[in-house]
Order: C-alpha cells, then sequence, then structure tokens
C-alpha cells in the first residue's frame, strides 16, 4: 500500500506542477515583455519593510475588520500550514514521519491545527461576505459587481477541501497511532474528530484522505496559476516593487519628452497594452478582484461608468488576448485597436479626478493612477482626442500660463486687499525674506480663492514669517496639464518655473495650493528642481506649537474638515490642518465618516474642476451632503480647489446662509476678534 502512496502521490504532484509550472513560466514571459519600468531603486530596506507591513502585516487589509481578519487567518493559516504540507509528503514515505528537530512538539500540533480551524471560520465569514454582497443583489452598491464570482466561491471550496482533507487525515493517524506529536490532545480538532472515525476502518481513511489531500494541494496550485487569484503567489513581488510605500504623491515616470529623441517609432502614453511597463502588466495580473478600489472611487459612488477594479480587469484580459502578439508569435503585420474606444470606454478614461482613494485602499499596491493617466497621455498627444471643454483649458495654460486665462498681469490683484506690503521678488530674493510664497492660479486669480492667499498672507505676517512673491513671474505648476495627459505641456511649464525659481535663488517655499505643492515637492525634482517645500497647513501648525500664532476667541462652533486628496493621501498631511483647527478655543471639530485616507474626493482633480460632469451625481454634491449630515457651521479645508467645489455645492444646496466654506486660515481670522486683528 505503501508503494501505491507514494506512486499515486507523486504522480499527481509532478503531473500539477508540470502545468502549473509551465504556466507561470508563460506569465513570466508575458509580463516580462511590457516596457522598461523607469523607477529609482527603493532599497532593500524599503522593499523589506513594505513586505512586513504590508503582505505579512496585512495593513490595507485590516482596514476593512471583519473581512480583514478572516483573510489574516487565511493568509497566516496557508503559511503556518506550509508545516503540514511537509508532514504529508513525508507520510507518503513514512506512516509515523515527523518534522526534523520539531515534528514531535505537541506545540506544533496545536498550532497546525489551530489555523486549521481559523481557516475554516474564515471561509465561513467569506461566504457570509459574498451572499450579502451578491452583485445580482445590489448591483453596483456590491463591490462584487464585476468580478469572477464563480471562481471565488470555486477557490473557497478548494480552500475547505484542503483543510478537511487536512483534519480527516490526521485524525486517522491518531487513531492508528502513528500521529507525530507527543500528545496528541495538543492537536485539539485532529484529536476530537479521531473520536468518530472507527478503528476498523482507520488505515483506510487515512490512505484516502492523505492522497486527497496532496491532490487537492497539487490541484489547487493548477488552478490558481489560470485564476485572478495569482496575487497569492504575484501579491508580494507586486508589493517588493512598488515605487513607494504608498504609491502616490508623483506619477511613475517623467517620459522623455525631448522633440530631438522623437521618431516615427516614438509613441508618448499607452496606446496598445504593450505600451505599459511590465511592473503595469505585473498589476493586472496581481488583481484580487476584491473591489475596495471601486467601493471607493469617488467616480463610481457618484454613477459614472469608472470603476478602477473593472479598468485593471479589462487590461489584464487585453494583455492575456494579445499574449501571441507580445510574445512574437501571432501576426506581426496585424494591427491592434488602441485600448481607448475598444477595450476602456472614454468615459471611463476621463471620469478619473486621479484622487489615489483606489492605489490607497488596493491591499496589493496597483497604482490605478498611473495607468489611466499614461492613457490619457496617448489620447492627448497621439491621437488628440479628448473632451472639448478642456481645449480652452490648454489654450489657457500654453498662452497665459494659467487655467482661465488672465494672465501674469492679474496674479498681485489679491495682495490690494491685505493692509501691508507683500514683496515681489524681481532680482533674486533678499536674505531677510525666508520663504516664497507659491500663491498658485487659484489663489491668486480665483475670487475666493483669492480669501484663501489672503488668509494666509495676514497670518504669516501676524507670527513674523518673512515672505515675498513672484507675482507676474508665476505661472501654473502644470499639475491640471499632466493630470489631464498633456505632459509635453507640463514638462514646458515645469522647465519655466524651475528657470525662473533657480533664477531668484529659492531655498524654501510654503504653498497654499495642494497640487502646486505636489507638483513643486514630488515631481519638479526630476526634472531639475530641488527645493524645500512646505503646505501652509503644515506651516500654520508649526507656528502654533512654536508660540508664534495665537488663534482667539471670536469664535465659537462646529466645524468639519475635508481632506484635500493631494494634500492627505498624496502626501499624508492629515494631522496638521486639525491641529491648527483645534487650537482655536471655540472650534468643536467633527469629522465626517469620510475622513483622513479614507476622505471623499470634492471632484476638482485630474483637470475633472474645467471639464464638464454630465454623468450621474455630482462629485462635489456627494462630498457636501456628508459635509452638512455633521451639522457643522463651517466646512473647512486646505485648498482652493476645494474651496470652490465645495462651496457651489453647498449654494446649490441652499444652505449658503447657514453653513460657509473656509480655509483653515479664515478660520483663524475668523477666532480674532477686531482688536486683535
Amino acid at each position: 500500500m505503501m508503494t501505491a502512496r507514494i506512486i499515486i502521490g507523486i504522480g499527481v504532484t509532478v503531473l500539477c506542477f508540470a502545468v502549473a509550472g509551465r504556466r507561470f513560466f508563460w506569465l513570466s514571459k508575458l509580463i516580462r515583455s511590457g516596457q522598461p519600468a523607469k523607477r529609482p531603486y527603493q532599497g532593500y530596506n524599503r522593499a523589506a519593510e513594505a513586505e512586513i507591513v504590508e503582505v505579512a502585516g496585512q495593513r490595507k487589509i485590516l482596514k476593512w475588520t471583519v473581512p480583514g481578519l478572516a483573510h489574516f487567518f487565511t493568509m497566516w493559516g496557508f503559511t503556518i500550514l506550509l508545516l503540514t504540507i511537509i508532514e504529508a509528503y513525508g507520510a507518503l514515505f513514512k506512516r509515523d514521519f515527523a518534522i526534523p528537530v520539531i515534528g514531535h512538539w505537541s506545540a506544533v500540533g496545536f498550532i497546525e491545527d489551530f489555523f486549521a480551524v481559523a481557516v475554516l471560520v474564515s471561509l465561513c465569514v467569506f461566504s457570509i461576505i459574498r451572499l450579502k454582497n451578491a452583485p445580482s443583489r445590489k448591483q453596483r452598491s456590491s463591490r462584487f459587481y464585476g468580478s469572477h464570482t464563480g471562481a471565488a466561491w470555486l477557490v473557497l471550496l478548494m480552500i475547505a477541501l484542503v483543510i478537511i482533507t487536512l483534519l480527516v487525515y490526521r485524525a486517522a493517524q491518531e487513531k492508528t497511532g502513528y500521529f507525530p506529536y507527543q500528545n496528541d490532545a495538543w492537536a485539539f480538532a485532529s484529536y476530537t474528530l479521531a473520536k468518530i472515525i472507527p478503528a476498523s476502518a482507520a488505515t483506510a481513511i487515512e490512505n484516502i484522505f492523505l492522497l486527497a489531500n496532496v491532490a487537492v494541494i497539487a490541484g489547487f496550485l493548477v488552478f490558481v496559476s489560470y485564476s485572478k487569484h495569482l496575487h497569492i503567489f504575484l501579491a508580494p513581488i507586486n508589493v517588493g516593487t512598488s515605487r513607494r510605500p504608498r504609491a502616490l504623491g508623483a506619477l511613475d515616470k517623467t517620459p522623455d519628452m525631448d522633440m530631438e529623441n522623437v521618431t516615427e517609432d516614438t509613441v508618448f502614453g499607452v496606446g496598445k497594452i504593450e505600451d505599459f511597463t511590465w511592473k503595469q502588466m505585473l498589476d493586472f495580473a496581481t488583481c484580487t478582484e476584491c473591489g475596495r478600489c471601486q467601493s471607493v472611487c469617488p467616480a463610481w459612488n457618484t454613477g459614472k461608468p469608472l470603476s478602477p477594479k473593472l479598468v485593471m480587469m479589462a487590461l489584464r484580459d487585453n494583455m492575456f488576448a494579445s499574449a501571441d502578439r507580445l510574445l512574437g508569435k501571432g501576426d506581426e503585420a496585424a494591427e491592434a485597436d488602441t485600448l481607448v474606444g475598444t477595450v476602456i470606454d472614454p468615459d471611463v478614461l476621463w471620469s478619473c479626478t486621479t484622487c489615489g482613494s483606489c492605489v490607497e485602499q488596493c491591499p496589493v499596491d496597483i497604482e490605478h493612477v498611473d495607468a489611466i493617466v499614461d492613457m490619457r497621455r496617448y489620447e492627448v498627444l497621439m491621437e488628440s482626442r479628448f473632451p472639448a471643454e478642456a481645449g480652452l483649458l490648454l489654450r489657457n495654460l500654453e498662452n497665459q500660463g494659467d487655467p482661465w486665462g488672465l494672465g501674469g498681469a492679474k496674479r498681485t490683484e489679491w495682495t490690494d486687499n491685505v493692509d501691508f506690503d507683500i514683496p515681489v521678488i524681481t532680482g533674486t530674493i533678499p536674505d531677510d525674506v525666508e520663504y516664497l510664497y507659491w500663491v498658485g492660479c487659484a489663489g491668486a486669480l480665483d475670487d475666493r480663492g483669492k480669501k484663501q492667499a489672503e488668509g494666509t498672507a495676514r497670518m504669516l505676517r501676524r507670527a513674523g514669517v518673512t515672505f515675498g512673491i513672484l507675482g507676474p513671474q508665476e505661472s501654473c505648476s502644470g499639475d491640471p496639464a499632466r493630470r489631464f495627459g498633456n505632459e509635453y505641456l507640463f514638462q514646458e511649464m515645469a522647465k519655466a518655473n524651475i528657470e525662473t525659481l533657480n533664477s531668484v535663488g529659492t531655498k524654501k517655499i510654503v504653498a497654499s495650493c495642494p497640487h502646486c505643492f505636489n507638483t513643486i515637492k514630488n515631481e519638479y525634482p526630476e526634472l531639475g528642481g530641488n527645493y524645500e517645500v512646505i503646505h501652509h497647513a503644515e506651516l500654520l501648525s508649526h507656528l502654533v506649537k512654536a508660540g508664534k500664532l495665537h488663534p482667539g476667541g471670536g469664535y465659537r462652533g462646529k466645524v468639519t474638515y475635508h481632506d484635500p486628496c493631494y494634500l492627505g493621501r498624496h502626501n499624508r498631511v492629515y494631522e496638521q490642518p486639525r491641529e491648527v483647527l483645534e487650537s482655536i478655543p471655540g472650534v468643536e471639530l467633527v469629522e465626517m465618516h469620510r475622513c483622513k485616507g479614507t476622505g471623499f474626493c470634492c471632484g476638482a482633480g485630474g483637470a475633472r474642476m474645467w471639464m464638464e460632469e454630465n454623468i450621474g451625481k455630482r462629485v462635489n454634491m456627494e462630498r457636501t451632503e456628508e459635509a452638512l449630515g455633521t451639522g457643522a457651521d463651517i466646512v473647512s479645508t486646505a485648498c482652493p480647489f476645494c474651496m470652490i467645489m465645495l462651496d457651489d455645492a453647498v449654494q446649490a444646496n441652499g444652505k449658503g446662509d447657514d453653513v460657509k466654506v473656509m480655509d483653515i486660515t479664515q478660520v483663524i481670522e475668523r477666532s480674532l476678534t477686531k482688536t486683535e486683528r
């Protein structure tokens, strides 16, 4: 009988490993067919940190408490139960096999049984969650909408079979006296199950279920290699190769836009699947279809067709369908269709606000935003296909240096509303000026944005901080052009700004617009602009803590704070604005349900500020209704674009007389009495 066990067990294993190995080799070739990923090497320490925190620690998964715990125990269960796989294969050759050194320890038996039971409980939790959130019942409201749920159920079944066959053959071993542990009772599940196994059938049950366990494990490997559960093997690789722990801030790469290097074969952006990098192809293959990205996407939640999950799934399906071409086995003369319009609907592409919620929630560090912007680049630069209303934005940026086309001459008009002189830098920054204040287009040119700039200037002066502005020399940072997909325009604007900043001797910049802040801090360095950049919320928090800025007691009421995406998720500035508000004696800070890392976008990012929102509910209305639901009489933020979007929605809700939208600097000003001002 031992010979038969060995032949059957090894035969099934070799067959399944050969099939799975062939599939993994093919997948490796397919993913490596992508373009080089131009990203800075983060070093072993950063990669190890990501593996420990994201993979081993399941940080993002555990944010969803119940399913997170279930996944945590399943992942660690299978990790610990690798010991039982060693034991199973050893038992094929020797019935009383035990792992050297630790194989007879009773504690090992307990740990194995504990995690086996924990996995079974977790499977029950997963089943309840999937039944409760069945797409057929809730449609778009289910995060599993569009996922391959049939395959998911099969995975749950196979995992269950792995555990059940394991426990049954171990129980039979205990009955026949071949259980390896010193104290059988410590392996409590196997020990209990052994009580119901008849002694006369124990040997047969041991043989049958041992072989079944080996067969299910080997078969599960084959199934995983052909299913979305590839993430079991690919997630650690994807996490370890992500460009930063949270994959936000700057976009992935700055393409070479030097026209001297352009040939007839040059492709800007991504038009076909082969234009993606190997890392992006790895993203597609790693997608677990869990729908966490979909459930937090502001576009999807307001009735738009964009689901980050469905975008990844569509690109993955196209990658597999294009495999022969990618691997040089197809008809190379055949021209593939461009992705947008065939695989990705244009309305999907242009609905993205680039808020980063999808990346923030993804448990396997997929970088959805980069893929979307890459496709936008192709549409804008190669095909000139984009929403018509954005044409005016691009012309204004190119010709006047701001989205509204008002020109540099108007960039100092806001200073007329403050009662002190603000130095306008014309030569080099004087030694007695500590910061260059980057006002931004909205702060300098929009009537509501000007209130933020004025308040910031007054608070800095009040705290004794010296600063100057560029005035007419300042231009748009280029963020709208870049997120919209016009990489060439962005780089031209960025290089011009860097030249200006360098010419005046800039070292320290304080910015009020999170988009400018993110761009100058995180994206200009790659183009040669290296400065110490701080957001005004960070500086104000420092000034309050240092005792240089003292809010007054002239305001008492409820304030809710809206996290700007490019200040919060993209740069992790969450606490400083709240510290400023909490320093005001009369403020009662009330949080919205979605705040900080889960904060909901205002709808302005990704150049959406200048595009019509004709599909579904307006994103700013969704966010503002949540803000109004807190009962706050002030909705505060730290971004001029957020101020504009939220104020529009407050007015549309008929609450303009009762609720004010203010920058944190304005709230401080409101707290000051007339005499204090």
